[in-house]
């Protein structure tokens, strides 16, 4: 006979190898910006905050938080250390500051200093930003908070809310979808995905109820079911286009898993 922990074992395995196949979903972006060698117009805004969204979930996930989570914590490690390298790599192919930090004659000489400048600075400020937050709401929580309940209660509350934001991200479209009658910009797979991911997690969150979980991608099932019915409802008032190589800009929105 299968036990709660098993069965919650399991569903947290699946959950993970979904939520690895969203954090892999950028990666037809990056082989188009890696084939251009350049940025283009994209924007790193939405793998900040992502890398935002992963340390909250693996500060909730930590034996000191929330006992019994390590599917939690296993599956952000990895989104983390994803979201970081698809940041490197825009940092790489970003030509406008390239060019400026290898101009001949360059003053910052010094590798350290090049290498910390070359890392954008609106990229290097968020990330110290983001951790200098997660580092003070974790010693608030150690501080101030002396149960599990307590602490996974505050940690929780700002999971659940980045969570959602997350899960929102392709409604984004929803406006463009709606004046023009087509899909062409909307993508499917991802809406698809992350209603699956939601309603994987919401389970996991179920077998030993974690309402946070539960709450988070409760809606997030909710707002992935939204995205393919009104994907459903303009798919065949969409004109037919050769599509090229280059990837749409929701494809910058990326679900996190819980």
């Amino acid at each position: 006979m299968v036990t709660p922990d098993t069965a919650r074992c399991i569903v947290g395995i699946i959950g993970n190898v979904i939520s690895f196949g969203l954090f892999l979903s950028p990666v037809p972006t990056f082989w188009h910006i890696i084939k251009r060698k350049s940025v283009e117009e994209f924007q790193p805004y939405a793998y900040i905050a992502t890398c935002l969204n992963c340390m909250f979930w693996i500060l909730y996930g930590l034996p000191f938080v929330h006992p019994d989570s390590i599917l939690v914590i296993t599956i952000n490690s990895v989104g983390l250390a994803m979201e970081l390298i698809y940041l490197a790599i825009f940092c790489l192919y970003d030509r406008q500051n390239k060019a400026r930090f290898m101009q001949p004659g360059n003053a910052y000489a010094d590798f350290a200093i090049y290498l910390f400048l070359y890392f954008q600075k609106k990229i290097a400020i968020g990330l110290i930003g983001e951790f200098v937050l997660v580092a003070a709401v974790a010693t608030i929580n150690m501080l101030a908070f002396h149960t599990h309940t307590s602490r996974s209660f505050l940690v929780g509350i700002i999971c659940v809310v980045f969570n959602i934001i997350m899960y929102a991200s392709p409604l984004t479209i929803v406006r463009k979808v709606i004046k023009t009658k087509s899909v062409e910009y909307m993508p499917f797979y991802l809406s698809l995905a992350g209603f699956v991911n939601g309603c994987i997690w919401s389970a996991y969150a179920l077998i030993k109820l974690d309402y946070f979980i539960l709450i988070s991608n409760g809606l997030g099932t909710i707002l992935g079911l939204a995205q393919l019915i009104i994907y459903a409802f303009y798919y065949r008032s969409t004109p037919t286009k050769v599509q090229d190589d280059k990837p749409t800009e929701a494809q910058l929105s990326i679900e996190v898993a819980a």
